[in-house]
């Protein structure tokens, strides 16, 4: 008996971490179609016999338009903007910087990221859980460079060089998800009740209802 015990706690931590992030895919591709009548945890497929290239081809990932309040965006390629990620369980997107731009902090529920700088200079970094005191891990980044923000972890960048910046962010997952921090908090709808965020961040109301006014920004 305590064999079988032990078996079934080894298939059962087996299932935990195949099944940490996107499942493993089944057939050699299940092409993403919308059907507004089932809901699954991922996307249906289409039907293999009609799956051509352009289902795994994306093109235009150029330059986005910086001109917002926080001098950044977001372009993902997920499987939304790419049908063929579907069960694949990779995804990427480009981020764009202005002069001082910032990508605000947020993270990700699903996956890790992989962020490639292309050009300019940037301040990342990302803050460990609770558990881990909240420790900040940052870095400047250059051209060339690499740094990698653990899954679920609120992480963030800042172009601090001259001139723009550009990132190429690859990611663990055909859909990572993406919950921003200040849009998230001071944007929800309907508002977070006062009482609980003048307690939470030990300010007055009169802040609360600034920041809750504040024209909030979703870059992706």
């Amino acid at each position: 008996m305590k064999a079988f015990y032990f078996l079934v706690a080894l298939l059962a931590l087996s299932s935990s971490v195949a099944f940490a992030h996107d499942p493993n895919p089944l057939q050699d591709f299940c092409v993403a179609i919308n059907d507004t009548k089932v809901f699954v945890n991922g996307r249906l497929c289409k039907d293999p016999k009609l799956v051509n290239a352009n289902d795994f081809f994306f093109q235009g990932l150029g330059p986005g338009n910086t001109s917002n309040p926080i001098g950044s965006i977001v372009t993902p390629v997920w499987v939304n903007q790419l049908p063929g990620l579907n069960t694949l369980g990779v995804s990427v997107a480009r981020i764009d910087f202005a002069p001082k731009g910032l990508n605000p902090p947020h993270n990700h529920p699903r996956s890790s990221e992989l962020l490639i700088v292309l050009e300019g200079t940037l301040y990342a970094g990302f803050v460990s859980s609770n558990q881990d005191n909240n420790r900040l891990f940052a870095k400047v980044l250059k051209k060339g460079d690499i740094f990698v923000f653990p899954t679920g972890l609120i992480h963030f960048q800042l172009n601090v060089g001259h001139g723009g910046a550009v990132a190429i962010a690859a990611f663990g997952s055909q859909f990572p998800g993406i919950t921003t921090i200040g849009n998230t908090v001071f944007g929800s709808n309907p508002s977070i009740s006062l009482e609980v965020l003048t307690k939470a961040f030990h300010v007055d109301e009169d802040i609360i209802k600034y920041l809750q006014k504040q024209p909030w920004f979703n870059n992706t």
